[in-house]
């Protein structure tokens, strides 16, 4: 069952991701974006999986906000721009609404956190990865081993493709100030 902090969390996502996308303030939507990836990280500490938490409070609330921080700091802001007011496609609009109520009406049909669905395979990978983790790898903590040990060339790919973009941000912003 879901908890009042839980449901609280989830609602402060949900609406600062849309603050994100409705704000015209380039500048606010950043700053709303870094509280959204805040919101992240607390809900993934929540739900027990730190690893991911940390990691979405370095890169989505820490990197990425200072990232389009210094992007914006550094590009020219156009003046005497005339501001209209948001014009909505409401079809699109209900379209997105029914895809969200289809995504929610999955939500009651997820496993309880921990739990592993009653499927036997998960439940044997489960098993194996929580009694032989320690074992196997000499690492206290599960994730840590399933990432690192278990899963080490993924979390290297995953580390490269990060470290690859922060270059391929930072030869772009490079270029601009030079140009």
């Amino acid at each position: 069952m879901m908890t009042l902090l839980e449901a609280g969390l989830l609602v402060f996502i949900v609406l600062s991701a849309l603050m994100t996308a409705i704000l015209r303030d380039v500048l606010a939507a950043i700053i709303v974006f870094g509280a959204y990836s805040l919101g992240m990280a607390v809900l993934w500490i929540v739900l027990r999986a730190p690893d991911v938490g940390l990691t979405e409070a370095a890169v989505g609330a820490g990197i990425m906000t200072v990232l389009l921080l210094v992007s914006i700091a550094r590009t020219t802001r156009l003046t005497g721009i005339e501001l209209r007011p948001v014009e909505i496609n409401w079809g699109v609009a209900a379209l997105c609404g029914l895809f969200v109520l289809a995504i929610l009406a999955t939500v009651p049909a997820l496993p309880e956190i921990g739990e592993t669905a009653g499927n036997p395979v998960f439940g044997e990978i489960y098993d194996h990865y929580v009694t032989m983790a320690y074992e196997q790898t000499h690492v206290e903590n599960v994730v840590t081993a399933i990432l690192v040990a278990y899963r080490g060339f993924d979390t290297l790919g995953e580390a490269t493709v990060v470290f690859t973009a922060g270059v391929a941000v930072l030869t772009v912003l490079r270029r601009e100030v030079d140009a």
